[in-house]
């Protein structure tokens, strides 16, 4: 079936990423078939045409529609009827009302009316729209999955059942919808984000009569279908359970069954909160609904600090502000009270009593706010940060490395980890990560580079003291590790190692089926369910047997497993700020740490002690607290809008024909090279094929893109990355990027990207390539040769990036492995007296050319690409001052164009020299 937007161009479902843009584009093409029936007449070979493409629309969203309360299998039938009867402008005023209460969201908010009502012509308010305080005050919706497979008849007296039994004190409202099968209800929960609670009765199906192909697509995600279909029929509800909590763990579910206690009490019923024995207690099962939804609904900090700014006090501490009272007094900055409003400065205060709590040590509603963040992040403990995931960073690192620990840590990782291993003393190793010299960024570390150097370190007996595996997950540009094949792989190589996860831009990946499945925390909890199970046990000691004599090659080109007693000790360390609602500079540390309370609580209370401010804003801590409680509920909602917006802007260039004459999205294969990608994607979408279905390659490939970065290559604008970015889109524009490379810019999608940001986005880069294309065709012979000279350097003459070359044997231990001491090259460069200046020239690297050795005396970071080129105590080889020459960027951090490169002179090296043999004497 072929459906067709305004403009006439054909959509099919292949055409489509997300299900859900699929039905509101349908439920708006319906209604603009209608306005057009309308006007047409009721005869004539138009109206015949417009009457056969509303039928065709209404049979496409019957399958689909079977999966949400609103409008309802009434409503929908209703409709059909009247269409069939030719009641035209009836049908278009009940499709309108549809439409428009689905796009504002007026369903959430009152009953409306389909069945049996017309004439009137009513607008719906955008629900975003409404005044703040009249949506606070409205009770929130969800809707109730009841799967059993019932007729027609019994599945009106269920939903009429729970209906009866709301009350006005209910604290939220609801609707059921009814699925008869297994497939369905997983087919629900994917494809209805408004679904918070799952009521599985006896008399489920297994396969869903519905054949659709984006359902099908859908289905594909769950997976493992032999075992589903090797179950017996009353393993059905309990085995869904156990589905549900993989692919939506924050919903609750609750499970009717015939079975006896004992049978039920042995089986894992994943996220089931409670089982009903035989009984049809509507009232019990509503209370219990309620109250689980409750649960995630709470805000144990936030809903204290609203309580808290409601008391009269007396203040008589530090913090002016406080209660607002030095602003109201003032005469000069009412301004600011006027354009912050009373209540930041109400809950404004340095009080940790009075129902408050402390942050250093939380024994009130911060703890279990903190707690009701592991639970929604899937960590064991969660630990809130007021100043940045720099300081997250910082404090896991000096816990848990010790002077003299090595640490392999990817070399283009944030800057707060290289300043955070000198502080804790560790001996650096760093990890190479696949370049992209084309667009001057580099991806992430191979498996094979990060057990290639652990197995250097074991060969020279070294490995004792390998302490931490410190990696990036995802990167800036939106390269995602395997997760769980990296820890596997490096525990089997030494198994107690501990994994810092940066995932300062990956939080809300926790909250889709396909990206948590790469998350430190989701990874941490499998793997420790993994190597419990005698199956596990035995691969384990089978792989040992075939690896008994054989060389560091064969470990390497061997897919590992970890030994059953191996240690699973993870961290990671979120800027919440970044990529889900919190204030700025919110973030928090998750830990799964099987050590954690007997080897490392002390140490970690430490460093959170030395690093956390002992006056941290408290409205940083609320909105954390706030923050969970929305991804608990509608996290799974906002992230499929995310995505879906992300891959519109790249279905967008692809297909427009000006702009993918400037511009290109790069895709997974440009962004990481074919030997790992085992999947052979190469593009999410394609203008001929349409989208490819991502989680096969994320189930599978070491790397992967994160489809919500979108990396669009600019070089054939003639302008630079951060030209583009500051002179283009923010200067004429007002739009706003972070990062950029030499010929590229990174565009991301957030949880608050809306349709309208994406359609000016595009606009945008329309009105841009409609003036380059009109520029030069009123150029002149030599502007077009200044202009194609202009594109070349930028896409064709790009610097390679340089490799990380060494440290200076002045500051490596003993042996040829590479680790380097960061801390003692750090500090040495405080004393001035051993630091000289060279400038940045031909000479300079005429002497390095000729075997001359500098070594860096400082970290240098140029923007971009925005890690250190250069850290102390590393040999300035001639790859990476050739780097530095041709870089046009007008940001290198530590270094000084008035003076040049900062080194140590030879006084310098020989006192480091001789601090080390002390040391070892």
């Amino acid at each position: 079936m072929k459906l067709h937007d305004q403009g006439g161009r054909g959509h099919t479902i292949r055409d489509y990423y997300s299900a859900s843009q699929l039905r509101m584009d349908r439920w708006s093409t319906l209604r603009e078939t209608m306005e057009s029936l309308q006007r047409a007449g009721p005869a004539g070979r138009s109206a015949d045409k417009l009457a056969r493409r509303a039928a065709e629309l209404l049979e496409a969203l019957a399958p689909i529609e079977l999966y949400f309360a609103f409008p309802g299998a009434a409503a929908f039938e209703h409709m059909r009827r009247l269409l069939e009867a030719r009641n035209i402008d009836d049908l278009s005023h009940v499709v309108r009302r549809v439409a428009r209460a689905l796009t504002s969201g007026a369903y959430r908010r009152r009953s409306i009316q389909l069945v049996g009502e017309t004439g009137d012509n009513e607008d719906f308010e955008d629900e975003s729209t409404l005044p703040v305080d009249a949506r606070a005050l409205g009770r929130p919706y969800f809707e109730v999955l009841v799967v059993d497979d019932v007729n027609e008849h019994h599945e009106r007296f269920l939903k009429a059942s729970l209906q009866r039994m709301r009350r006005v004190e209910d604290p939220f409202i609801y609707e059921a919808v009814v699925a008869p099968s297994v497939e369905d209800a997983l087919i629900a929960v994917l494809f209805n984000p408004n679904i918070q609670a799952v009521v599985v009765r006896p008399g489920l199906s297994l396969k869903s009569r519905n054949k659709l192909d984006i359902l099908k697509r859908y289905l594909d995600r769950v997976g493992d279908d032999e075992t589903v279909d090797a179950m017996e029929p009353w393993d059905y509800g309990p085995e869904l359970c156990r589905l549900i909590a993989r692919i939506r763990p924050e919903l609750d579910a609750y499970l009717i069954t015939d079975r006896s206690v004992e049978e039920i009490a042995g089986l894992d019923l994943g996220l089931c909160r409670r089982v009903f024995y035989n009984q049809e207690d509507f009232l019990e099962l509503h209370l219990n609904i309620l109250r689980g939804v409750n649960r995630r609904y709470k805000t144990p900090f936030f809903s204290a600090l609203k309580e808290y700014s409601k008391q009269p006090t007396g203040v008589f501490h530090a913090m002016p502000i406080s209660r607002g009272k030095s602003i109201s007094r003032s005469h000069w900055i009412q301004d600011m009270g006027a354009f912050y409003g009373p209540n930041i400065f109400l809950a404004e205060t340095s009080a940790t009593s009075g129902g408050l709590d402390s942050l250093l040590e939380p024994r009130g509603p911060i703890k279990e706010a903190q707690l009701a963040a592991a639970r929604a992040f899937g960590s064991k403990q969660t630990f809130f940060a007021t100043n940045g995931t720099s300081t997250c960073n910082k404090i896991v690192v000096q816990a848990l490395v010790r002077p003299g620990d090595i640490v392999l840590v990817d070399r283009d990782c944030h800057k707060s980890h290289h300043y955070g291993l000198v502080l804790a003393g560790a001996q650096v190793v760093y990890l190479e990560s696949y370049p992209l010299h084309e667009y001057s960024m580099y991806g992430a570390a191979p498996l094979s580079e990060i057990k290639g150097k652990l197995l250097e370190l074991r060969a020279a007996g070294k490995l004792d003291r390998v302490r931490m595996v410190l990696l990036t997950n995802c990167t800036f540009d939106g390269i995602v590790y395997n997760v769980q094949r990296v820890m596997q792989e490096c525990l089997a190589i030494k198994k107690d190692l501990v994994f810092l996860w940066d995932e300062a831009w990956f939080a809300f990946a926790r909250f889709d089926p396909t990206y948590r499945e790469r998350t430190a925390m989701e990874v941490a909890n499998r793997l420790r369910q993994t190597l419990r199970t005698p199956e596990h046990a035995a691969a384990w000691k089978a792989q040992q047997e075939a690896l008994r004599d054989a060389d560091d090659q064969a470990w390497l080109d061997a897919r590992l497993l970890a030994p059953p007693d191996a240690r699973v000790r993870v961290y990671a360390t979120q800027s919440t700020h970044k990529t889900l609602t919190a204030l700025r500079q919110g973030s928090m540390i998750h830990v799964n740490d099987q050590d954690f309370k007997g080897e490392v609580e002390e140490a970690f209370h430490e460093a959170y002690m030395t690093h956390t401010s002992t006056s941290p804003n408290y409205q940083i801590i609320a909105s954390l607290d706030v923050g969970r409680r929305q991804v608990e509920l509608e996290g799974f909602e906002f992230v499929q809008r995310q995505i879906e917006s992300a891959m519109a802007i790249r279905r967008a260039v692809a297909d427009h024909p000006l702009l993918s004459k400037y511009f290109r999205v790069l895709s997974p294969a440009d962004m990481i090279p074919e030997r790992h990608r085992e999947s052979g994607v190469t593009r999410y979408y394609d203008k001929e094929r349409g989208w490819t279905d991502i989680w096969e390659c994320w189930a599978s490939d070491e790397f992967v893109l994160d489809p919500t970065r979108i990396t669009l290559l600019v070089g054939a604008t003639g302008w630079d990355g951060d030209t583009f970015k500051t002179k283009v889109l923010m200067d004429r524009y007002g739009i706003q990027i972070n990062k950029t490379s030499r010929n590229t810019v990174l565009f991301m999608t957030n949880i608050g990207t809306t349709r309208s940001s994406v359609a000016y986005l595009i606009e945008v880069l329309v009105e841009i390539a409609k003036e380059l294309d009109e520029v030069q065709d009123d150029a002149s012979k030599m502007e077009r040769l200044a202009f194609e000279k202009r594109v070349s350097s930028l896409i064709e003459h790009v610097p390679p990036l340089p490799d990380f070359s060494r440290f200076h044997d002045a500051f490596r231990s003993p042996g040829a492995t590479p680790e380097g001491d960061l801390r003692a090259a750090f500090f040495l460069a405080y004393d001035e007296e051993m630091c000289d200046y060279v400038e940045l020239d031909e000479k300079l690297l005429e002497r390095l050319e000729g075997g001359e050795e500098l070594v860096s005396a400082a970290f240098i970071i140029p923007y971009p690409p925005g890690f250190p080129i250069l850290v102390p105590g590393q040999v300035i080889s001639p790859q990476i001052l050739r780097f530095m020459m041709a870089l046009d960027v007008s940001e290198i951090h530590g270094f000084r164009p008035d003076l040049g490169l900062r080194v140590f002179n030879e006084n310098a090296l020989k006192s480091a020299e001789k601090t080390k043999s002390n040391g070892r004497s």
